[in-house]
């Protein structure tokens, strides 16, 4: 099996073409994009707007990132920022690594890396642009930094310094998230344990005037730059309201108990069998795999009270998950529902090439898709399914089953990165402003005009100028408006006649308009 010190070197080379070739998505990475352009303009470092107005959902430290990497490389990379959603998925690996390593055998350390690195939602979230890996990475070295206070590991007095740091980083990156899931889990595993009592070791006059401190920092700053309405936006608006009756991805009780399955992918049935299994048989037994499972339940049920919900908000509960699973990995012998967790993900892959080239063939929405890049990418998926699958049944060899698919997919994604700069126009606008930009110089026209676009108005960010964006109700007399077009070239039948030219850009249209 791959050594645990390569894994790393082996993810960042496999995901280098995307770091490099992708495009920024149009909802949420290019919207970040344009609020930080925006207060590098008005010269604002603690609140934000997003076209004028106030965009109080987020705290600032991401956005810090981003108007640091334009100062320092004079635009927007890709590659960057992507680093501060990678390294910190490496560094969660590692501290994890580090925190059962007294009880994991090696052989199944590596295991965990290899499920952890490889969980969809986990590394989707370790190339997209979101600040969700950064809390994460701070809410695992808050609890780490708890748990060695709690055995006296380490320098204790940096240890109870580190605590509270670590937690208002969290709430500096994410929100109050970032406190109440330390909060609740370590209460309750002090609780469980029957050490409540120390509870002032963890949660005293230090750590609570420390998270003061940043706090009225912070706040304070906020009202000087952006005064009382946005101070008051950002405490109860964005926190109580999204909390109690979210006004934004509303979602029922049960939903991260349905979400869990996909996000978990390919190793949901996996990890959730062993773990309800190791539960329902009572195989719970040190204080670590308390702690973790403590963690675990905490997280899922706080984050389902919560009425705001989306499957990323569960991020902070996978390293516990997964690393929970594998100390339990080595008390089970092979057997069919052991095999079977693993051998679907396995058929799942060895089907992808077949079904691949039928939907492309017979799917005209994914026509972009039939190129040669990707048909080795998913014939590299299939080979890994197949060859997972022989080593399970004819080796009954777990670990290099999980090694072989995870092979297999970062290979595929290596492989499949190189064609993104093919598909660029299908994920953002970049190609599509760029052209934009190239017509209005040719035609000598000064505005931009957008209709039937998803979330269009981030454009800003390419187009260095605001775009007026026209109702898709709204018919485009040819009368009113002068300047270049951009629509989905779908539509291109409801424009007026009086049409100059039409370029095309993916699935979208430019038309010029004089």
């Amino acid at each position: 099996m791959m050594k645990s010190y390569r894994v790393f070197i082996f993810v960042f080379l496999a995901l280098l073409p995307v770091l490099f070739l992708r495009d920024y998505t149009p909802g949420n990475e290019l919207r970040y994009l344009s609020i930080a352009d925006e207060a590098i303009k008005n010269g604002s470092w603690i609140t934000f707007s997003n076209h004028g107005e106030p965009y109080a959902d987020k705290p600032p430290l991401y956005f810090w990132i981003i108007m640091a990497g334009k100062w320092l490389l004079g635009e927007h990379c890709m590659w960057f920022l992507s680093l501060f959603s990678l390294i910190p998925a490496f560094i969660i690996v590692s501290v994890m690594n580090r925190w059962v390593a007294g009880e994991v055998d090696k052989k199944y350390l590596l295991t965990g890396e290899l499920l952890m690195l490889s969980c969809g939602l986990f590394v989707g979230l370790s190339l997209i642009l979101r600040m969700d890996m950064l809390m994460c990475m701070f809410i695992v070295l808050s609890l780490y930094t708890f748990h060695k206070m709690m055995y006296n590991e380490g320098n204790m007095r940096f240890n109870t310094l580190l605590f509270p740091v670590y937690i208002f980083l969290t709430v500096f990156t994410k929100g109050p998230i970032g406190i109440l899931i330390p909060l609740f889990s370590t209460i309750t595993f002090l609780w469980l344990t029957g050490r409540i009592r120390s509870i002032g070791r963890y949660w005293g006059w230090k750590t609570w005037g420390i998270l003061f401190i940043g706090c009225l920092l912070w706040f304070g700053a906020v009202y000087w730059e952006g005064g009382k309405e946005y101070l008051n936006n950002l405490l109860f608006h964005q926190t109580i309201d999204r909390a109690v009756d979210s006004f934004h991805h509303k979602a029922p009780f049960y939903y991260y108990f349905v979400s869990i399955w996909y996000s978990l992918f390919p190793w949901s049935l996996l990890l959730v069998g062993v773990i309800t299994v190791a539960v329902c048989k009572k195989m719970i037994h040190t204080e670590l795999q308390k702690f973790f499972f403590v963690v675990i339940v905490v997280t899922f049920l706080l984050l389902s009270l919560i009425s705001s919900k989306i499957e990323v908000y569960m991020l902070p509960a996978f390293p516990f998950i997964v690393y929970l699973t594998i100390m339990f990995l080595p008390n089970f012998s092979w057997n069919r529902w052991l095999a079977l967790s693993i051998s679907i993900p396995s058929v799942i892959f060895a089907c992808f090439l077949p079904v691949f080239m039928v939907l492309v063939q017979q799917n005209g929405s994914i026509y972009y898709l039939n190129t040669q890049l990707f048909y080795i990418a998913a014939s590299i998926l299939t080979l890994s399914g197949l060859y997972s699958f022989y080593i399970l049944y004819k080796q009954k060899q777990i670990n290099i089953s999980i090694c072989v698919l995870f092979c297999g997919l970062f290979c595929s994604v290596f492989v499949g990165g190189w064609g993104l700069s093919d598909i660029n126009a299908e994920i953002g606008y970049r190609e599509l402003c760029a052209k934009s930009v190239e017509v209005a110089q040719k035609y000598n026209l000064e505005k931009y005009y957008v209709w039937g676009l998803y979330r269009p108005e981030n454009m800003d960010v390419y187009l260095h100028k605001s775009i007026q964006v026209v109702s898709p109700d709204e018919f485009v007399d040819s009368g009113k408006y002068k300047g270049v077009f951009m629509l989905p070239a779908d539509k291109l039948e409801e424009f007026p006649s009086s049409k100059i030219n039409v370029y095309r850009v993916g699935h979208y249209a430019v038309v010029v308009m004089k």
